[in-house]
C-alpha cells in the first residue's frame, strides 16, 4: 500500500493511472474505519484495478460546538485496516494542504440540504461538498464509493455529480450493521453501556415503520407517530422522525414510490442516525 500526504503527489500518481487506462475507485473517509468503511474498499476493489482511500477530518463540515477537535483518530490503526482491506492508495493529507489559504469559493449546496441532518447542521453539506470536489479532481476517479447509512450525504453527492456533470459512478453501498441492527459508527464509541443496548431500537423502529408500509399504510404521519412511540422509550432525545421522496428529499402527503424513513436521536456524548430506502409501488386504479 502507497501512503500519500501532499496534494500535488496524490495528483501527479492518478494522472499516471489515468493514461494507463486503470479503473480507479475511490472511498473517502474521515478515519476511524469500521466494517462500514472496509465494506466499501471491499465493493470498490471488486469493481476496479486501483483502490484508493482518503483520510481526511474535515473542517469545513463541522459547526460551531460540533466535535471536530474530539472526533476519533487512530491513523495507524487505520493504515493497517486500510491494508489489510486491499486499499492500494491511502491518501492522508493535511488540513494546511487541502486549504492553502484562506478560501476565495465553496460549494453551495441549494436543495437536499433543508431537511433531516442539514436542518440543524447548516453549513455541513456546503464542507462536504466542497471536500468532495477537491478530492475527485485530485483523485478524478471512475466510481465514488458511500455508505447509506448517511444516505442525506449520497444524495447530495448524486446531485453534485450531476450539477457539474462530473464523469464519476457514484456506488451506494448498504449500511453494515452490528448483530443487534445498530448501524456501524465512528461515533458508536461515544454510547454508555446502557445507551449502547438502547440504540438497537432505533433500527428496530425503522422496521416497524417499513412493515407498516407493506402492510398498506401510506399516511407519512401515522408511521412517524408510531416510530416517535418507540424512540420514546430510551434516554435519548428524538432529533428527527422524517419520511421524504428519495433522493429528492422532498415532502409526500402520501406515500409512493422510492423513500427514506429517517431518524436521529441524541444520546449524551453521541448523536446516532439511521434510514431505510423503501420502494412503494404505485396503486392501480380499481385498487
Amino acid at each position: 500500500m502507497i501512503q500519500i500526504q501532499t496534494t500535488k503527489d496524490i495528483q501527479k500518481l492518478m494522472k499516471k493511472y489515468q493514461k494507463e487506462g486503470k479503473t480507479i475507485g475511490f472511498v473517502p473517509t474521515m478515519g476511524f474505519l469500521h466494517d462500514g468503511h472496509l465494506s466499501l474498499v471491499k465493493q470498490a476493489r471488486t469493481d476496479n484495478d486501483i483502490v484508493v482511500m482518503s483520510i481526511f477530518v474535515n473542517p469545513l463540515q463541522f459547526g460551531p460546538g460540533e466535535d471536530y477537535e474530539t472526533y476519533p483518530r487512530d491513523i495507524e490503526r487505520d493504515r493497517n485496516l486500510a491494508a489489510k482491506a486491499g486499499v492500494d492508495i491511502l491518501f492522508m493529507p493535511s488540513v494546511e494542504d487541502m486549504y492553502q489559504q484562506e478560501s476565495t469559493m465553496i460549494v453551495h449546496v441549494k436543495k437536499r440540504t433543508n431537511v433531516l441532518c442539514g436542518r440543524s447542521r447548516i453549513g455541513h453539506f456546503d464542507g462536504v461538498a466542497t471536500v468532495l470536489t477537491k478530492l475527485f479532481q485530485l483523485i478524478i476517479p471512475t466510481r465514488a464509493y458511500f455508505g447509506m447509512k448517511d444516505a442525506q450525504q449520497v444524495a447530495v453527492v448524486d446531485g453534485l455529480i450531476n450539477e457539474f456533470f462530473m464523469d464519476i459512478e457514484l456506488v451506494p453501498v448498504e449500511t453494515v450493521r452490528e448483530e443487534d441492527g445498530l448501524a456501524k459508527s465512528s461515533r458508536n464509541v461515544y454510547l454508555t453501556e446502557a445507551e449502547r443496548k438502547e440504540a438497537a431500537v432505533l433500527y428496530q423502529s425503522l422496521q416497524y415503520g417499513a412493515q407498516l408500509i407493506q402492510d398498506g399504510e401510506r399516511d407519512p404521519g401515522v408511521i412517524k407517530k408510531q416510530i416517535c412511540s418507540m424512540l420514546e422509550n430510551t434516554t435519548g432525545l428524538i432529533d428527527y422522525v422524517e419520511i421524504y421522496s428519495y433522493p429528492d428529499l422532498e415532502s409526500l402527503e402520501t406515500l409512493t414510490g422510492k423513500c427514506i424513513i429517517a431518524v436521529a436521536v441524541q444520546f449524551s456524548k453521541a448523536r446516532l442516525i439511521d434510514n431505510l430506502i423503501i420502494d412503494i409501488p404505485s396503486r392501480k386504479e380499481g385498487k
